[in-house]
């Protein structure tokens, strides 16, 4: 497969800026891969008429932190943003950054941030052309240290969505009712359509619930630079998978029940522990699966998306899932359905709608 083929027009007010009033009133569109029937539902509630007792849905818990700050270089004043990606030494607190523009920064220079300046970082390795370790001196507790840090920062929603500054309910927005595990950068978005109501009309039902964990990277939106998708290299994300999740899952496998992997994320960790008998075993780790069709999938039956950007790796899962023609036809569907009627049309992007897909 070729980058140039997951292209397609996607006009910019097709992107939604704010989630659904609740969680679960987005639009679902349902995908039967065999039979290749889709199908336009009004709320993501419908999906509980595809499953029954017994069925397990595959959540990743993980956590969304404030990763976007706002600072000034010390000296000249320049507005700097820092993406805060990752925690590589506690003890001398550390952390693998973004910086936005990279080319003023270098080594040795100081980053101030907040009101009156109340934390300062000092830059003192580039890694890459935009990435940097910063090492923020800090001389509290770490619990204290991460309060100070992350009463700093903002949601890391994507630049997508636009906004003039943050707003209170971002964060809140940008997290799944379940997250449990801090140490993602952006969400899981397929799992942003889970309701408290939703998750007990379905425990309700006898529907088993399985968490993994893996800390969502930048690395699943970097812009692809190569044509030829096989020379792309994914960032390598962190991830956990537990004995209790194993169990529910092979035992539901074992049984002939339905398994549904909630978002891409859930699909790559899936296919990263599952063992040569198509098992799941227990991982802790690291991971830079690339998943683009073909592929032959392994647990999941059943695939829960969003309807995603041109040219991102989600999309190309997502078509790896459930056939490239068949999943290029229902995003033209998309963008067809209710084209003149903006209450009523497929959303995109994060805090759009959902896709069901269903393999049998």
């Amino acid at each position: 497969m070729k980058l140039s083929q997951f292209k397609f027009k996607l006009p910019e007010d097709r992107i939604a800026q704010y989630p659904t009033h609740f969680r679960d009133e987005c639009r679902l569109m349902v995908v039967h891969a065999k039979s290749g029937v889709i199908e336009h539902r009004p709320t993501f509630r419908d999906i509980l008429q595809f499953f029954d007792e017994k069925d397990v849905f595959v959540f990743n818990d993980t956590k969304v932190f404030p990763a976007r700050l706002f600072g000034s270089k010390e000296k000249t004043g320049a507005k700097i943003e820092v993406f805060l990606l990752r925690e590589l030494n506690a003890e001398m607190r550390l952390w693998d950054v973004l910086v936005d523009p990279a080319r003023k920064i270098r080594i040795g220079n100081k980053l101030y941030f907040g009101e009156n300046e109340s934390m300062v970082a000092e830059v003192i390795d580039n890694t890459t052309s935009r990435g940097r370790t910063l090492r923020f001196l800090f001389d509290g507790s770490h619990d204290e240290f991460k309060r100070n840090l992350y009463a700093l920062g903002e949601a890391p929603i994507p630049k997508q969505i636009i906004r003039r500054e943050a707003e209170p309910e971002d964060l809140e927005n940008f997290q799944c009712i379940y997250a449990k595990n801090e140490g993602a950068v952006t969400a899981p978005t397929a799992g942003l359509h889970f309701s408290p109501q939703l998750m007990k009309m379905m425990e309700i039902k006898g529907i088993d619930f399985a968490f993994i964990t893996m800390h969502c990277g930048l690395g699943n939106f970097r812009e692809i630079d190569v044509e030829d998708l096989t020379k792309h290299k994914m960032d390598s994300e962190e991830m956990h998978v537990g004995a209790k999740a194993c169990s529910i899952i092979n035992k539901a496998k074992d049984e002939g029940r339905h398994i549904v992997a909630v978002g891409t994320t859930v699909q790559r960790t899936l296919e990263t522990a599952v063992s040569a008998d198509g098992h799941l075993k227990e991982f802790d780790g690291w991971t830079n699966r690339f998943i683009f069709p073909p592929y032959e999938f392994t647990l999941a039956d059943a695939m829960i998306a969003n309807f995603y950007l041109p040219y991102s790796t989600l999309l190309m899962l997502t078509c790896a899932y459930g056939g490239y023609d068949l999943i290029m036809k229902a995003y033209k569907e998309a963008l067809k359905f209710n084209e003149s009627d903006p209450k009523n049309r497929y959303r995109f992007g994060t805090y759009g709608d959902a896709m069901l897909i269903l393999q049998d």
